[in-house]
């Protein structure tokens, strides 16, 4: 039988509608109906005879069998998503939703799973996916093995940098550039960095605070006096003290991602200063919630939508053997003003 159409087994015999059957309803050979299924090409069928089995398939409600394809193939046509050992806040939950609805179109089905209890190696070896798609840096040899069983591989869509095939990189140091260089041309002089309190994402932290020195310098700027925040309105609190009473006063800070600078809003609150009247804010990531803070949130928006096509592009290419996609603009990340700076 054809690829993605076989019978497994004695199911048909239990309700479930075969190929057997469709032959049986149109008068044809099972073998013809895997062709017509199929588009099995250089096949001579007539036009009336792949009718016939059309409409035998919709009167008798036949559906593919994944299972049997997937046994065919040696792989299934689900595509892997590996979810790393961070926070899953708005936008990773934004990029397996926006990819899920590129790849249905195509055939194609979004497995996430966290690799926080099940290893890698494992996830792949029992799923046998078409594809894998990685959020972070891949170690070389789970690659090399992926590969070596066929399985394309996609990622490091959050990493920090990569210059690697089959790759799509947020630069993580741009977002830093941004946040300083839109407070700069605000008037501020003197500009606080709020880190996450969670040490999962401490890669990503890194690379944009060494975006916002690194512009700070260009700028002319003392280096941004950093403290954490973690998700606590008395811890963020004493930050916010911390900058307020710095020689000299710090009247910008740029927030780790939007949910720091949503608890950096409530430590503001909490010390009984205002924003952006006595220090503005800007976040990373524009999540929905952004322009509902009080006052509405400044934000740089990573364009999780644009992201997310582009990865589906360069997985549905990549299995098909074609080009990839060329990558997006690095000014498709963008600046959201709004009242907070």
């Amino acid at each position: 039988m054809g690829e993605g159409w076989e019978d497994l087994g004695m199911a048909g015999r239990h309700g479930r509608v075969t190929a057997a059957d469709v032959a049986r309803e149109a008068g044809v050979s099972p073998t013809t109906v895997s062709y017509v299924l199929n588009n099995v090409p250089h096949q001579k069928i007539p036009e009336d005879t792949r009718e016939r089995v059309h409409a035998a398939v919709a009167r008798l409600g036949y559906k593919p069998s994944a299972a049997a394809r997937a046994l065919r193939r040696g792989r299934s046509d689900l595509v892997l998503m590996v979810i790393p050992d961070v926070p899953i806040g708005a936008t990773v939950a934004s990029i397996v939703e926006r990819l899920t609805e590129e790849l249905e179109p195509r055939g194609l089905t979004l497995v996430s799973r966290s690799e926080r209890h099940t290893p890698l190696s494992v996830l792949w070896q029992e799923m046998m996916p078409a594809a894998v798609v990685v959020l972070v840096e891949l170690d070389p040899r789970d690659r090399d093995a992926m590969i070596a069983a066929g399985i394309h591989v996609f990622g490091a869509l959050l990493s920090p940098s990569s210059d690697k095939d089959n790759t799509l990189a947020v630069p993580q140091h741009l977002i830093g550039r941004m946040q300083v260089e839109h407070l700069a041309a605000r008037g501020h002089r003197h500009i606080g960095y709020a880190g996450p309190g969670d040490p999962r994402v401490r890669a990503f932290y890194d690379l944009r605070l060494d975006g916002a020195r690194s512009a700070c310098v260009e700028l002319g700027l003392d280096l941004p006096i950093v403290y954490e925040v973690p998700l606590d309105t008395g811890a963020a609190a004493t930050a916010v003290r911390a900058w307020w009473e710095a020689e000299p006063r710090v009247s910008g800070v740029c927030a780790y991602n939007d949910e720091t600078a949503f608890a950096l809003l409530a430590g503001v609150r909490e010390v009984g200063l205002s924003v952006p009247a006595d220090l503005a804010v800007i976040g990373v990531d524009n999540i929905p919630l952004a322009r509902f803070a009080h006052p509405p949130l400044t934000t740089i928006d990573n364009n999780v939508g644009l992201v997310s096509a582009h990865l589906a592009e360069m997985i549905v290419s990549g299995i098909a053997g074609k080009r990839p996609p060329s990558p997006p603009r690095s000014d498709s990340i963008t600046l959201v003003i709004r009242e907070s700076a």
